[in-house]
């Protein structure tokens, strides 16, 4: 000291040592100092997670370790633990906020102190579909296939993340589901559920193919949520690539309308799942001489009265596209 005021340790007189000590003091201080605060993804996590409410404590706010919740809720911390989100675990980035059973439930200090009070924890049972759906997307939102799960169909029907997905109570790990595909989505989708039982259909029932297969259960920008382009036969080229183009000769329907323009996607009485029973009927619709169709006209020398000449792709057996003659010749 010097005249009561403490040495510059800049001085020239130092030695190196002493200068980096003073060097790590000055940063031990300023850690020990410093707010806890989380990676720049992780703000954004915080930000969408429903507030706790008005009346909370700045206890509710606590979030501790969550080995004590395993004292009362044992049968879901176990089921937790054999579950996807058991990675939560792991994550050491965010501290108790990010791992075991507070990042959905919330802070639960007060809890853990007095079991009677909830104020600080987030009750899925009690919280409206949005604010289940926010408390969810706080970790999955940054997921390809969520990207737009707050404007898809499900979400403005008010169907909550927890309808079909349970954290504890699943009956599939894959995806934690609460049931099996397709009685999952035939549980609100029953109109549809006739269809996989028609002559001609998708063997969903047989379990060759799932509903979400052709659907994102969690939105796209088409209606029917597909998994698809605008003109949603991009979902239906993954199975039929045979069909896919691009051809020398486009068949128009088939990029501009997609694969509906002619099939019904689920199931139906019609072979190939056409629309119509007969081809030529299903031709017609847009070859006819009409106004009404941009389409040309059958050729004169079509009799449809002819049962050989009823069967359009008899002749045009290319439809969907060929590189070889502009009318879909063989």
């Amino acid at each position: 000291m010097r005249g009561g005021l403490r040495r510059n340790p800049w001085d020239a007189g130092d030695s190196v040592v002493t200068k980096r000590r003073f060097l790590g003091a000055c940063l031990l201080a300023l850690t020990l100092a410093r707010p806890a605060v989380v990676a720049a993804d992780d703000t954004l996590h915080l930000e969408v997670q429903p507030a706790p409410s008005a009346n909370a404590s700045l206890a509710d706010l606590e979030y501790v370790n969550s080995e004590p919740c395993r004292t009362c809720h044992g049968a879901d911390y176990d089921s937790w633990a054999d579950s996807a989100h058991f990675q939560t675990s792991l994550d050491n980035r965010g501290g108790p906020f990010r791992q075991v059973c507070q990042p959905c439930h919330g802070a639960a200090a007060s809890h853990i102190a007095d079991p009677n009070n909830t104020s600080g924890l987030f009750l899925f049972e009690s919280a409206s579909p949005s604010e289940v759906n926010a408390r969810c997307l706080g970790c999955h939102a940054s997921r390809t296939k969520h990207a737009i799960a707050t404007d898809s169909s499900h979400a403005s029907s008010g169907v909550s993340c927890i309808a079909c997905h349970s954290p504890h109570h699943y009956q599939t790990k894959d995806f934690l589901l609460v049931s099996l595909q397709p009685e999952l989505c035939l549980t609100c989708h029953f109109s549809q559920k006739h269809l996989f039982k028609m002559p001609y259909h998708h063997r969903v029932n047989e379990g060759i193919i799932r509903c979400t297969d052709c659907h994102n259960p969690h939105g796209s920008e088409q209606p029917k949520q597909p998994r698809a382009a605008a003109t949603q036969d991009a979902v239906c080229l993954k199975c039929h690539r045979d069909e896919q183009g691009p051809f020398v000769y486009e068949h128009q329907p088939v990029k501009v309308d997609g694969c509906t323009a002619c099939h019904v996607p689920h199931g139906g009485p019609n072979t190939h799942m056409l629309k119509v029973d007969t081809v030529n009927n299903l031709c017609l619709n847009c070859h006819t001489a009409s106004l009404a169709s941009a389409a040309p006209g059958a050729p004169s020398f079509h009799n449809q009265a002819a049962l050989h000449q009823q069967t359009c792709t008899i002749c045009h057996n290319r439809i969907h596209g060929s590189n070889s003659n502009s009318f879909f010749l063989k």
